[in-house]
């Protein structure tokens, strides 16, 4: 995660402004269907930054527990992630 540490706070600054900008359109009465387009904007900007954590956990974090002999411990970690994810 070290090396795309960076470049994922970067991202979620991108969706605070996001998040700010739907906001003002809520007081400002914008238009429904627009609020909702950048509302699903926003959930798939987090959901690239759930995929690109997972990537990293599954690629290091993991690998290290089975290397480790920490098998049970990583096939639930492994279990718990698809889990949330399909939420």
């Amino acid at each position: 995660m070290k090396t795309n540490k960076g470049s994922l706070v970067r991202r979620l600054k991108i969706i605070e402004g996001q998040v700010r900008g739907l906001q003002k359109m809520i007081e400002e009465g914008v238009y429904c269907i627009d609020i909702i387009t950048q509302t699903s904007a926003v959930k798939q900007a987090l959901s690239n930054i759930e995929d690109k954590l997972m990537e990293g956990h599954l690629g290091t974090c993991l690998v290290k527990q089975i290397k480790k002999g920490q098998v049970e411990k990583a096939t639930k970690e492994m279990l718990k992630v698809y889990s949330l994810k399909r939420k």
